[in-house]
This record gives structure tokens, sequence and C-alpha cells, in this order.
């Protein structure tokens, strides 16, 4: 039943982002239809097996809620980290202090994980280079302010992971 509902859902998703009909006829593109059909299909047979057997749609409906609060929140992280760099790359004495700094997380979950890890790496001026099996995250800092475990922790996972963990855990 899982992987029957991840590949409606799947499709249903990629309908709707891709739109499959011919602006000129109104017609419905069947081949680019049949093709994400057949994706949606592949990919619910293959990762299926992952979805919690028990996920109430209670939790789903919260899971998404906090998805749809990180997006934004995110995006205006990148928007200040993108502002960031450009002030270090323009400046005449290009105000950088690069280094790796250790990180702890809180997050449980290996997708939580992962996802603090991308959303890190995505955000310019920092990048995840390893993520260990304890909890800690090494990552390579355009500015490092501290290479003091906690205040790290504090400057760069600090604004992602209670969101995350709402949405993973």
């Amino acid at each position: 039943m899982r992987k029957v509902t991840l590949i409606i859902l799947g499709f249903i998703i990629w309908f709707l982002l891709v739109w499959p009909f011919d602006p000129v006829t109104k017609a419905l593109d069947l081949e680019s239809t049949i093709i994400g059909l057949v994706v949606a299909i592949f990919v619910g047979l293959l990762l299926g097996d992952r979805i919690p057997a028990k996920l109430s749609p209670g939790t789903v409906i919260k899971r998404i809620f906090w998805l749809i609060v990180y997006v934004p929140m995110f995006l205006w992280y990148v928007l200040l980290a993108n502002l960031d760099v450009v002030y270090r790359v323009i400046h005449p004495d290009m105000p950088i202090h690069p280094g790796i700094v250790k990180v702890k997380t809180s997050l449980k979950s290996t997708p939580g994980r992962v996802m603090l890890a991308n959303s890190i790496t995505l955000t310019p001026g920092t990048l995840t280079v390893d993520i260990t099996d304890d909890g800690y995250l090494y990552i390579h800092w355009i500015n490092v302010k501290s290479d003091d475990i906690e205040q790290a922790t504090h400057h760069i996972v600090s604004r992602f992971e209670p969101v995350l963990r709402r949405i993973f855990e």
C-alpha cells in the first residue's frame, strides 16, 4: 500500500509541476505523461519501503506545514549569505578567514542530518565536508568566527535545526 501511495503522490506532484498540456492545442502530451507515470512507478517501487508504516495523517500535515515554513526561511538565509559573500568579494581587503570547523547537531534521524548538511552546503560561504555517526559535522567556512564547537554550532546549525527537527523527527 505504501508503494502505491508513493506512486500516486509522485505522479500527482510531477503532473502539477510539469503540467503536460500543449499550450496551442490544449491537448495532453501523452508521451510526457507516460514518461512521468513510468518514473513515478519506478520511484514508488524502489523507495516505497522507506516510508514509515504508521504515519498518521496529522503527522504528515504537520511535517508538510513545517517544510513550507522551512523553504522561505532557508531562502532568506541563502540571500543573506549571498550578500555576505558578495561583500567579501568586492571589498578591497577581501576580509576572509577560511577554515574547517566542527559543529554538533542534535538531530537523530539520517534524513534530518542529510537535509541539515545540504542546507549548510547550499548556503554560500559554507560547505559540509563530513558527517559523523555521532552527530558531528565538519564545515568549511569562508569566515571562521569561532573554532569553538558550541559557538560555531550556534552560528551555523542553530538557525536550521529547530525547524528540521519538526520535519524529520
